[in-house]
């Protein structure tokens, strides 16, 4: 159950009463993301979610932050993505009177000084070269770029290095001056605290925040005829990192629940089959599994896994059978197996009052509706094998197939031969 207030600015509030827990999580949902931002300023979005812990009016330092929530054993924290930056805080629910102002703060009045904005940067810069380390990241980044290239979809959230270095302060307000507005934001607090308890707060505290008229996302666009679908990054690894993808379906799509249980059948635990015959039967990799991604027009399903490059084709292969073989139907028996994996999954997060919030605020934001995790959990139930076969029908289409690899390759050709090309 929940319980949603909009306030005269256009704010939006859920909440969700959940007495047996002592806690409150609070969870601020701004449209700003990497679809928002050009190309010159990739990784606008994710920069200004760094500034605000650099001090805000009230608590002018990062150490203030940190100490009047740290300091009552709260936790907080951020994130951005394509659609959504987040700012999030969970604290025992007597302090949560003292939590709120501090994350309402980070998100109403950064200072965005000059000199710590310098100091971020490199902050920022670091992080990006540190995911360059990681191979299997790197994959992930290079598969996204194979499904929507040039274009927002396809970039790194974080942007790059040189388009970091070229954000200036101006850049940074104005973007923050059209997205951070109170009608393109909602918050979720789900813990140990009344509805009416979390809006008297919030709305004290946002009486003064004007609504603005926020910046349109840019649309997904197919990949053009002439784009690769094979990416190769060679580097010298003891393992070689794969990530095959295909189209995938977008938020509101009226198959979503019957992919998320397709997904389960594919690749979503250690008892899907991606797993049972590329790891336990043919031993070709530590772990295997697959994921579905939705957005506003678009979305993905994508296959990862790592294994000794001498059999990396062996498992594009293999992958190419599992996803094959979706278009023949699924036993009952699996399907139902594969449901009561996600149902039990989602129901045991759940339990988490931060969870609850992020659930609450993200679909609020994002699709104008909120699905309750009952409905959900019926909505899964409901998911038959002939669904599953439609929903595959529509999504394993071998043309649309893109391939990811990084690791010590040279040569598509034996990767385009895997694949049947």
């Amino acid at each position: 159950m929940y319980r949603r207030t909009v306030l005269n600015n256009g704010l939006r509030v859920l909440t969700a009463e959940m007495p047996h827990t002592r806690s409150v999580a609070m969870f601020i949902a701004v449209g700003a993301g990497s679809r928002y931002e050009p190309a010159e300023l990739a990784g606008l979005s994710h920069f200004l979610e760094h500034l605000p812990f650099k001090g805000t009016r009230r608590w002018p330092t990062a150490l203030a932050i940190s100490e009047a929530v740290e300091g009552v054993g709260g936790m907080m924290n951020a994130a951005t993505d394509r659609e959504m930056t987040s700012f999030w805080c969970k604290v025992a629910s007597v302090h949560a009177d003292r939590a709120l102002p501090v994350i309402l703060d980070l998100v109403r009045h950064p200072l965005l000084d000059p000199a710590e904005m310098e100091k971020e940067r490199e902050v920022i810069l670091d992080e990006l070269r540190t995911t360059n380390d990681y191979p299997g990241e790197v994959c992930g980044l290079l598969i996204d770029r194979a499904l929507w290239p040039e274009q927002a979809m396809g970039r790194d959230v974080g942007g790059t290095a040189d388009s970091v270095a070229a954000i200036n302060l101006d850049d940074v307000r104005r973007y923050m001056e059209r997205q951070y507005c109170p009608n393109n934001t909602v918050i979720g607090i789900a813990g140990g605290i009344s509805h009416d308890a979390a809006v008297r707060l919030i709305a004290g505290a946002t009486d003064d925040w004007q609504p603005a008229e926020a910046l349109l996302w840019e649309p997904a666009t197919a990949p053009t005829a002439d784009a690769p679908a094979i990416l190769l990054d060679h580097r010298v690894t003891e393992d070689t990192s794969i990530c095959i993808g295909l189209p995938g379906l977008a938020l509101a799509d009226s198959d979503r629940y019957a992919a998320t249980v397709l997904n389960g059948v594919l690749g979503d635990g250690m008892s899907s089959r991606l797993f049972q015959n590329l790891r336990e039967n043919r031993g070709l990799t530590y772990d295997c599994h697959s994921a579905i991604s939705s957005y506003r027009d678009c979305g993905a399903l994508v296959v990862s896994c790592g294994t000794e490059p001498g059999r990396a084709a062996e498992a594009v292969a293999a992958t190419q059978e599992e996803l094959s073989a979706l278009l023949s139907p699924a036993p009952e028996s699996e399907v139902h197996k594969a449901r009561e994996y996600i149902k039990g999954r989602l129901l045991m997060r759940m339990e988490d009052s931060r969870a609850v919030a992020s659930w609450l605020a993200s679909q609020e934001l994002l699709m104008d509706e909120i699905t309750t995790p009952d409905e959900t959990a019926a909505r899964i139930d409901g998911v038959t094998p002939a669904d599953i076969l439609r929903t595959a029908e529509r999504l394993v289409d071998t043309s649309a197939l893109r391939l990811a690899i990084v690791g010590p390759h040279d040569d598509v050709g034996e990767f385009t031969a895997a694949l049947g090309g």
